[in-house]
């Protein structure tokens, strides 16, 4: 047996747990985003319960790794060497697949990228056994893939999206409608048995999609099947009558069975989308022991095919990575944010990083014109009483993005519609099934207002489409691989290997720049808010003076390329402000609580910060048009106007930089003075450019643009002289407070 099999198990060894690591990092959001997201416990406990459901899932996994083994292509018409590039380019394209999306903050399914990155390595093996075989045509490569469960899955994803997201917001729809927004007291009535409902479809979830691979030739599970509604029925009221009693002592059952439902999905995800993260490694090293044994690295790999149970200590490494990932990956969190903020109730939250679209624009007209229609049918008496159980209400006091009603809603759903698929044995997707329970329930929820609705859309739409993408990026990706592989050889190998592993390596371990520099936690108290706030006054002034600088130099000299990385520099500047703006209202009231000077202060810095970055951008972004377009340059006159005034500029920002760093004030005079000096030379610079254009001593495009940067420099030092005021207010204001 050559060695370069064995390097070649070690690396998919190697990249089996990396694949743990991507794959939970992904799919955490399945189970954890419902109890997150509405704060029904301390984050430890909700992780603790999410692991001790990993644990038993893993557990009680049967390891079956059919999918890997057979799933996708037939192991009997492939030898061994063939088998094991075609498990290489799998994993190759599957790990930078999922850390991508990862890395986008895009939830996909870990399934949908396997089956599609096994077919495109397939069919690239196949292409190579088929070219290399003149008496093999490539119509017969039926006769090495199997397609049909390709097409399932694709079938399942339109399924998945329509079925979860309409279950989603009907389920919401009604839940809402019994309880409201204030449902305390409609709780303590008849909370046990809803939340009694809700526990039966989270345990009949456990049963037949969580512990299906232990229980699935159980007596009691075949009486369970044979008899469901009479079993569903007797668990409904065992489980009311449990909380019922539990209620008595003041527990909250909510709370219960929200940590019973993410129990349950952290069950079923161990349980059975393992296969997806350490299949083919297991798969892989089957196949290496075989023909170890046989001694022979042509034999074929009919033998995958047989029903070979994982090794428990396999999974047991493979449970304890999962749970290391589960409480250390910061990715995880960026993942839940993408949901968080798409279901979010408080209309303020931040969704404009979305962007519009007209199919997403051309919905929410459609909606609101179905909307009035129905308003208009309906008894006003009847719309009002309906209205006011959709009226928003935090009676929780926690600022979760969602309340525990609808948390329990998504995870019932979820849980029961996932059980459903799997008895029948339909291919729903869990993320798919997840995802879009949220947006039918956070719909349903009026939590999609006219002023996010858009954009909610736009960011629901996006993520859709990146399921579809996954799907033919995997298979292209692995499809490429495979065949780079296969005929590169073992030079091919090693290249690869190296580029995968820098991919890898730069994506979980490199430091973050530019805008993603921004803490990646959002600070907690008001102190926090204002330091965060006066270091990004500091950083934003020094950036905005030395880009200033640059690109009015870079204009004198028609130097292209450095205005072209001044326009980056200034987008980024100006998109990093806008952010900040767009946040404005929740951090506005959070700390008008506590001082409603410092609230005021925030918002004219916040205002500030956005004039004083605007200019700038419409200063360098026409500066670097008219030079990318080759229009004529300024005149030597114009060149002497602008560049003593870039010096006064300079000095002015200066002063102010020096101020904003130091807390001292002392000068804020001079820069007033040394403002209305500027603006008065400013002043004669515009006269006298109206003077060369009466005269035809420049050209048209180039007097437009010399207009251009002194009216936005005349704005941008103007809003750097009262972004310097109120600095100096807000700074006095917390002295007096503090004696």
């Amino acid at each position: 047996m050559s060695i370069l099999y064995t390097i070649i198990v070690v690396i998919l060894g190697i990249l089996a747990i990396s694949g743990l690591f991507v794959g939970v990092t992904n799919d955490a959001v399945n189970f954890l985003n419902s109890a997150i997201g509405s704060k029904a416990a301390p984050k430890r406990m909700i992780l603790a319960v999410a692991s001790i459901g990993i644990i038993i899932g893993v557990l009680t996994s049967s390891g079956m790794m059919e999918v890997a083994r057979s799933g996708m292509f037939n192991p009997g018409m492939f030898t061994f060497h063939e088998v094991m590039i075609l498990y290489l380019g799998v994993m190759f394209a599957n790990i930078i697949l999922l850390d991508l999306y990862n890395s986008l903050g895009l939830p996909t399914s870990t399934t949908v990228s396997l089956i599609f990155c096994l077919l495109g390595s397939a069919i690239a093996v196949s292409i190579f056994k088929i070219s290399s075989d003149p008496a093999v045509s490539l119509a017969s490569i039926g006769e090495y893939i199997n397609t049909t469960r390709a097409m399932g899955i694709v079938s399942a994803i339109l399924l998945s999206v329509v079925i979860a997201f309409t279950c989603g917001t009907i389920v919401m729809y009604i839940s809402r409608t019994i309880f409201s927004f204030r449902y305390s007291a409609m709780l303590r009535r008849f909370g046990a048995f809803w939340c009694g409902a809700s526990l039966t479809a989270i345990l009949y979830f456990a049963l037949f999609k969580g512990l299906k691979n232990l229980l699935s030739d159980h007596p009691f599970t075949q009486w369970v099947s044979e008899h469901l509604l009479l079993s569903l029925g007797i668990c409904w009221v065992a489980c009311s009558l449990i909380l019922l009693f539990v209620q008595l002592f003041r527990v909250n059952i909510l709370r219960i069975t929200i940590l019973a439902g993410t129990f349950a999905l952290a069950l079923a995800f161990a349980g059975n989308d393992l296969v997806n993260f350490i299949g083919v490694p297991v798969a892989s090293f089957d196949a290496y022991k075989i023909a170890s044994e046989a001694g022979s690295t042509t034999m074929l790999m009919g033998a995958l095919s047989a029903d070979i149970p994982a090794n428990m200590s396999y999974l047991l490494i493979a449970g304890g990575v999962m749970l290391l990932t589960l409480w250390t990956s910061k990715k995880a969190m960026h993942v839940s944010q993408t949901e968080l903020k798409l279901a979010a109730s408080k209309e303020e939250e931040d969704t404009s990083q979305n962007n519009s679209s007209v199919f997403s624009r051309t919905i929410v007209r459609a909606a609101m014109q179905i909307s009035n229609g129905l308003n208009y049918i309906t008894p006003k008496g009847l719309r009002r009483r309906i209205d006011r159980r959709f009226e928003y209400e935090d009676i929780e006091h926690s600022g979760a993005p969602f309340d525990m009603i609808r948390a329990t809603v998504n995870l019932t759903t979820s849980a029961l519609l996932i059980a459903l698929a799997t008895s029948l044995k339909l291919p729903l997707s869990t993320t798919y099934v997840c995802f879009m329970v949220a947006m039918g329930s956070s719909l349903a929820d009026r939590a999609w207002g006219r002023e996010s609705a858009v954009y909610r859309i736009s960011g629901v739409i996006t993520v859709v489409m990146g399921w579809f993408v996954t799907a033919l990026g995997g298979f292209l990706i692995a499809f490429v691989v495979g065949l780079i592989l296969i005929y590169g050889g073992t030079v091919a190998f090693v290249v690869v290997t190296i580029l995968c592993a820098y991919m890898l390596i730069r994506s979980n371990f490199s430091k973050k720049k530019g805008a993603e520099a921004v803490a990646e936690e959002r600070a907690t108290t008001n102190e926090d808010v204002i330091r965060q706030l006066r270091e990004e006054v500091e950083h934003t002034m020094l950036k905005a003076t030395k880009i200033y600088d640059r690109t009015m130099i870079a204009t004198m000299r028609e130097n292209r390329s450095e205005l072209q990385a001044m326009v980056k520099e200034a987008n980024n500047l100006f998109y990093q402000s806008r952010e900040r703006k767009y946040t404005l209202m929740p951090t506005l009231k959070r700390l008008q609580h506590a001082d409603i000077y410092a609230a005021h202060y925030y918002v004219q810095v916040v205002d500030y910060l956005n004039e004083v970055t605007k200019a700038l951008l419409h200063i360098a972004r026409p500066a670097f048009d008219h030079i990318d377009n080759c229009h004529e340059g300024f005149t030597s006159d114009e060149t002497r106007d602008l560049m003593a005034i870039n010096d006064e500029v300079e000095m002015i920002n200066r002063r102010i930089n020096t101020m904003l760093r130091e807390g001292k004030f002392a000068e804020i005079e001079t820069v007033l003075l040394m403002r209305d000096g500027l603006f008065e030379r400013i002043s004669e610079a515009m006269l006298a450019e109206l003077s060369r254009i009466d005269s035809s001593k420049t050209s048209t495009r180039a007097s437009m643009l010399y207009l251009t940067i002194l009216s936005e420099t005349k704005n941008m030092v103007l809003q750097s002289r009262n972004l310097l005021k109120s600095q100096q207010y807000f700074l006095q204001h917390q002295e007096e407070k503090e004696h």
